[in-house]
Order: C-alpha cells, then sequence, then structure tokens
C-alpha cells in the first residue's frame, strides 16, 4: 500500500524547491488541475527524471526506464488498454506471484486497488515518465486484434451473399457497421504508427494490409479475402469514386480524424489478377509543415539553402527519387518565404499542405489544366515565387528557367539520383544549355535515412566487409570509426528503428559548371561539380549521421547503393575531401 506523503512538503524539506516556489506552483495547479508533481516539472523547478527518483526513493519504490529494451509485450497485454490509459498504468513484469505496475502516480490508493483487481494479482507499484508511458501504450497496443476480429465480424455477414455485396458495401452508412469500424480501426492503428500508406492488397486465398512506417513496409495477412471487395467499395464512395468502375485505375481523397490527427488521405486503385488493389496516402493536416530547421540538415548545408532561397531570382532545385522527402524540403523553404512582402504561387500535383497566404493551384490534365498551363497564367498574376511541383517535360522546364531568369525565385523538384546528375538532366529534357546555365544557381539532392531507436540503441561492431567499404572511402580512419544499430524494442516495434532524418548533399553552380552547361558538354560538367571546394556527397553526409549515432551502417550502405556508388567510385568521390573530419559531427 502506498506511504500517504506530501510531495511538495519533502521537496522543500530536501531542498531540492524553495517554499516560494512550491507555493507558486500550488497556485498554478489549482487554475490548470494537474497533478503537483507535473506543475513542478512544466514551470522548470525540478527535472523530471529528478523528481521521479526522488519520489521513488520516499516511497520505497522501483524507477522504471519504459525507453529500455527489456520491456514485455505479453506482460503488458496483460491490462487491458482502456484501463491503462484511465490509469496511466503499464504493466511492466509479470512474476507470476504478482505484477510489478509503473504509475505516473504511484500514490493514487483507489487506481492500486482498481488495478489489483482487474488483473487479479498483487501489484507493486514502479513510477514511470508519463511521456514514456504514454508512447509504450500507443505503439504496444495495436489494432492488429480488434482489425482482425472486425474482419471475422464482415466476413461473417458476407458468407453466401455475393449477389449483393455491392448493396451491403453501400448500405452501410451507420458508424458501427462492420466495415466501417474495419475502416476507422484500420486508419487508428496506422495514426498511432505514424505510418505514411496502407496498402490493401487481395491475394487468391488472403487479403494483406501493408503499411509503410518509416519508409518500409509491415504486413498483416487475414484469410477473410471476401472482404476485399466490400473494404475497397466502402473507401471507393468515401473518395467520391466510380464504384461501378473496376476494370480502370482511379483517383481519389478524403479526410477523417484518428488519433486526433486530420488526415487527408489521397486514394489511388488499380485492378489486379484478384480483384483491386488500393493504396491510401495520409497526410497529417493537424500540425504544420516542418522548419528547415527541423528538417535536419547539417547547419553548414542549413545556412547555404537558406541564403540560396531569399536570392531575388534564379531556380533552386530540390531532387531524389519518390518517397526522399523532396516536397517536405520545399514546404519548409516555403514557411521561411512566406511572408507578406512576398506574392508566392505553387503548382502542384497533388496540394499535399495547405499554406496560409500562398496561392496554391492543383493541376488537372484531364482538363488540360497541366504545369505548363498554369505557369503561364502564374506569370501573369505578378508573382515573386514560383513553387513547381515537379518538372515533368521539356515545355514546363523552359517556363520555369525563363521565370527564373526574368526575375523570379523559383523552387522546383526533379526525379534525378544525385545533384550532379541534375543539371544534365535539365539539358536532356530538352531545354537550351544556355537557358539552364543563366537560371540554375543550386541543386539539393536527398535521401532519407531511419534513425536509430533511442530505446534500443547499443555499440555496432563492424565486419571484415565493412571495414574493408570504409577504408576505401575514406582511409584506415575511417574503419576505427565507432558506430550503432538498434538491437529492437518494443518502442520500434523490434524494427532497431524509430523515424527518419534527411540526407543531403549541395551543390552551387560557379562558373566552370555554367560554362559546360552552355557548351552542352556534361562530362565536363560532372568533373567540375565533382570537384567544386567542400562539395560533400549523399554518402558522406550519411556516414556522418552514423558516426553521429543518429542511423546505421545498414542505412549508410543502402544510399550508397541506391546511388550505384561501386567502392571505385566512393574512392574517387573520397579523394576530393578533406579525410575524417569531412564526416564528424563539427563538419555538420
Amino acid at each position: 500500500m502506498a506511504k500517504k506523503i506530501r510531495i511538495g512538503e519533502l521537496l522543500v524539506q530536501n531542498e531540492i524547491i524553495s517554499c516560494a516556489q512550491l507555493e507558486h506552483a500550488l497556485r498554478v495547479q489549482r487554475t490548470r488541475g494537474r497533478r503537483l508533481g507535473r506543475t513542478l516539472i512544466d514551470l522548470g523547478y525540478v527535472e523530471e527524471d529528478e523528481l521521479l527518483s526522488f519520489l521513488a526513493q520516499q516511497l520505497d519504490i522501483t524507477f522504471v526506464d519504459l525507453r529500455l529494451p527489456t520491456l514485455s509485450r505479453e506482460a503488458v497485454l496483460k491490462l487491458p488498454e482502456t484501463h491503462a490509459r484511465r490509469f496511466r498504468a503499464i504493466v511492466v513484469e509479470d512474476t507470476g506471484k504478482d505484477y510489478l505496475v509503473g504509475m505516473i502516480d504511484p500514490m493514487d490508493i483507489f487506481a492500486i486497488d482498481e488495478l489489483t483487481r482487474i488483473l487479479g494479482k498483487p501489484i507493486r507499484q514502479a513510477v514511470v515518465r508519463e511521456s514514456d508511458l504514454l508512447s509504450t501504450i500507443d505503439r504496444v497496443y495495436r489494432r492488429t486484434e480488434e482489425i482482425t476480429h472486425l474482419a471475422e465480424e464482415l466476413h461473417e455477414d458476407l458468407v453466401g451473399d455475393d449477389p449483393a455485396l455491392d448493396d451491403l458495401a453501400i448500405a452501410e452508412d451507420a458508424p458501427d457497421a462492420p466495415v466501417m469500424r474495419l475502416i476507422r480501426s484500420l486508419f487508428e492503428d496506422a495514426a498511432r504508427l505514424h505510418a505514411s500508406d496502407i496498402h490493401i492488397e487481395p491475394d487468391e486465398d488472403v487479403l494483406r494490409i501493408r503499411q509503410r512506417i518509416d519508409g518500409v513496409l509491415n504486413e498483416q495477412v487475414m484469410k477473410e479475402s471476401r472482404i476485399a471487395s466490400a473494404l475497397v467499395l466502402r473507401l471507393k464512395l468515401m473518395a467520391g469514386l466510380d464504384i461501378s468502375e473496376k476494370r480502370l485505375p482511379q483517383d481519389g481523397s478524403f479526410n477523417i480524424e484518428a488519433q486526433g490527427m486530420n488526415l487527408d488521405v489521397r486514394l489511388s486503385t488499380m485492378p489486379v489478377q484478384n480483384g483491386e488493389s488500393v493504396v491510401l496516402r495520409l497526410l497529417d493536416q493537424s500540425g504544420e509543415s516542418l522548419h528547415l530547421d527541423q528538417l535536419g540538415m547539417p547547419p553548414r548545408i542549413l545556412a547555404r539553402v537558406r541564403r540560396l532561397i531569399h536570392m531575388p531570382h534564379g531556380l533552386v532545385l530540390v531532387t531524389g527519387p519518390t518517397g526522399s522527402g523532396k516536397t517536405t524540403t520545399l514546404y519548409g523553404a516555403l514557411r521561411e518565404l512566406n511572408t507578406h512582402e512576398k506574392k508566392i504561387i505553387t503548382v502542384e500535383d497533388p496540394i499535399e499542405y495547405r499554406l496560409p497566404r500562398i496561392n496554391q493551384v492543383q493541376v488537372h490534365p484531364q482538363i488540360d489544366l497541366t504545369f505548363a498551363r498554369v505557369l503561364r497564367s502564374a506569370l501573369r498574376q505578378d508573382p515573386d515565387i514560383l513553387m513547381i511541383g515537379e518538372m515533368r517535360d521539356q515545355e514546363t522546364a523552359e517556363i520555369g528557367l525563363r521565370a527564373a531568369i526574368t526575375g523570379h525565385l523559383v523552387l522546383s523538384t526533379l526525379h534525378t539520383n544525385d545533384a550532379i546528375t541534375s543539371g544534365s538532366r535539365l539539358v536532356d529534357m530538352g531545354a537550351e544549355g544556355y537557358l539552364a546555365a543563366a537560371a540554375l544557381r543550386a541543386i539539393v539532392a536527398q535521401r532519407l535515412v531511419r534513425r536509430i531507436c533511442d530505446s534500443c540503441q547499443e555499440p555496432h561492431a563492424t565486419d571484415a566487409r565493412e571495414r574493408v567499404w570504409l577504408t576505401t572511402l575514406g582511409g584506415p580512419e575511417f574503419a576505427a570509426l565507432e558506430f550503432f544499430h538498434g538491437c529492437g524494442c518494443t518502442h520500434c516495434n523490434g524494427t532497431g528503428y524509430r523515424g527518419r532524418i534527411g540526407v543531403y548533399e549541395l551543390l552551387e553552380l560557379d562558373e566552370g559548371m555554367a560554362e559546360a552547361l552552355r557548351q552542352n558538354d556534361q562530362s565536363e560538367y560532372a568533373r567540375v561539380a565533382a570537384r567544386q571546394p567542400g562539395f560533400q556527397t549523399l554518402t558522406h553526409c550519411a556516414l556522418g549521421y552514423a558516426v553521429q549515432g543518429i542511423t546505421s551502417l545498414t542505412e549508410v550502405f543502402r544510399v550508397a547503393e541506391e546511388l550505384t556508388d561501386t567502392p571505385d567510385d566512393v574512392a574517387l568521390a573520397a579523394s576530393s575531401e578533406p579525410g575524417p573530419q569531412a564526416v564528424t559531427p563539427a563538419s555538420g
């Protein structure tokens, strides 16, 4: 049973806080209605870990760090999610005789009694960080079991009723209908895990639901394959698509709320062998787009990018494959440029985030509202800054280049592997070399790599192959560097990774590169670009993150492989680098 103590008075007695601070915290607590401990932390009078350690000492209980990888998912699930959230508690360990339960408030007598009754065994309290507890609850209590149960329920409704399948899916408008509850659970689960996409793929005997988390697909297989048609029909209705058309691909969108987030869902259907495959792209509209300094750009590159986007005219390209974060970078730049003094027009397909004060135009090729057509009209709207979602063809590229040399700052994206090949790509698209040389100011190439999970990070012992590759990249000093990896825990669903960060390379055009573009001499352009002072490749940037413990060597190798860097290519790129300091945190 918890001891009845007055935590505020004990903190004063032990000179952790002053009497004045306690009195102020009590006044604030009365207005905010929060616990005293949380109030003291929010006011900055005491550090959270210091307070929790002190509380554990006074109560003679354990302080448990939920970020450690020893937490058992089976133990956590002993307590139903509703009770875990209600009492702010989590089962840390099942000893057989009792449960060790982590609590935000281990002095809550009512919660202790209720938890003992619900679990059916005695409990021992432990104190845990509130933020860790809430994030652990979100990650452990997934909706997989609920999704499976709802799929079974929907399957039972459909058995023996094939002729009325379409009518059943259309008629189920009630929020408690099985198909609607299944869809809601799918979005809730995806939102909890910060998935960027949901894939619904019918197979011959099963239905596959896959979520893309940190760029990697995670799969749930359900044997109720017959529910796919009802699921797809309901999603089509939500997106306003033609439910009778199953032979052609369709695209649509709708909004839905999940986990307190307002999700803008982009839906794409495609006819496949066993029905229709659906991909749902999830865009969180409830939060603001990221600022440039939140993207993870190394400080040296960030400072140069900021200087470039504040130029009065010229073209700045952001390049990389699909899913590399190009649009996020452009929105970060637009947020910084978005002032009442600037007229900004964007031409996008699709518009991913709504930005105030900016005139955003969605292209519609079906009605001939193309990038090129919108751009011609946009230039008559007296813009200071133009953002072109993507330079896809010669006409769009030439209009953008001409706008950049006639007093407009133009931001756009291009699908190329790296910064060096992007200038040549413009010429390959049909743009005149002299035009590209006059307009192009800089190219930012980027990729996304996965962050190592903070909760299960540990040193990584390099093997012989990795040491050979590192030596080839930069010499014996690189092979001697220390690296890390994630061993897998409940916080990262056993993957060892949680979240992503951008990897960047920046190339600013100089006189030699501009002359090579003007002469359409692509080999000379690539040679001059590769030897630009201070130029750092994507591989070296990723390696810098690995040295800092942000990402793993596995992710560095993935970036290098995408760039088709052979060891000889990497060695050539490394020969222009100043050595190991190019990948140290200080180089930023």
